[in-house]
């Protein structure tokens, strides 16, 4: 394998060509299913995964059953964030939400790899920057901005993800992660699609036009983008 059959991910593609040969023979690229959860919060974590073309939600589960997405994961970033902050349990699921590939690597050869210092390391401090910056944005979101700005804005993320126009996404999945009733959705999928940004067929959602939806979404989209462009130069 090599580095060019990684690239799509954004993070294995910024390390040096030393630090991936001494990575490569530890990467497994494998395939993800819908709705696979490849970490069960309180469960001990056992590889990270960076995604290629998947997309992977960070969700927190409450005790009346209901879940909220902490944080969306493609192709610009990693799962297992915890690990290398000194934590092998996970605080919640992560569930993959559009199939594809990524690549795996086993906690303790990405612990050793960490510790050793090199570009991975620094690369890896920045992107946990980045992702808290975005974290915290979602929460100022959810607070203040409605829910069409907030409808666009995660599917400018889901897009940025996968890097398709075809999304396999339910209302209910999207309800769920927005922290927000289904109706309401519905409401703004319809309103979107009468106006042309994007059609939706039950189970499906097609961006049609992403100037518009990005016209759609609030500042916390472009704010979000341009600190992880700052900060580690991801598109």
């Amino acid at each position: 394998m090599n580095k060019n059959q990684i690239s799509d991910n954004q993070i294995l593609a910024s390390i040096s060509q030393d630090d991936y040969k001494m990575l490569f023979s530890h990467l497994e690229k494998v395939s993800l299913l819908s709705g696979q959860v490849i970490y069960q919060q309180h469960k001990v974590i056992e590889y990270v995964y960076f995604p290629l073309h998947s997309m992977i939600s960070l969700v927190h589960n409450l005790s009346n059953q209901t879940t909220t997405e902490i944080a969306l994961i493609g192709n610009e970033g990693f799962v297992g964030l915890s690990v290398f902050l000194g934590g092998n349990i996970a605080s919640g699921d992560a569930i993959v939400q559009i199939p594809d590939s990524a690549m795996r690597l086993d906690v303790k050869i990405f612990e050793a790899e960490f510790k050793r210092g090199g570009s991975l390391q620094k690369i890896l401090l920045l992107y946990t920057q980045a992702r808290i910056i975005q974290v915290s944005q979602n929460v100022v979101c959810k607070c203040h901005h409605h829910i069409d700005n907030q409808f666009a804005c995660w599917l400018l993320h889901a897009h940025d993800c996968v890097g398709s126009n075809e999304l396999a996404l339910t209302q209910k999945f999207i309800a769920q992660m927005l922290g927000v009733r289904r109706a309401s959705v519905t409401q703004v999928a319809q309103k979107f699609q009468e106006n042309g940004i994007i059609h939706y067929s039950r189970g499906h959602i097609r961006i049609l036009n992403r100037l518009f939806l990005e016209l759609s979404a609030c500042e916390c989209y472009t704010f979000v983008k341009s600190e992880f462009k700052r900060l580690l130069n991801f598109s």
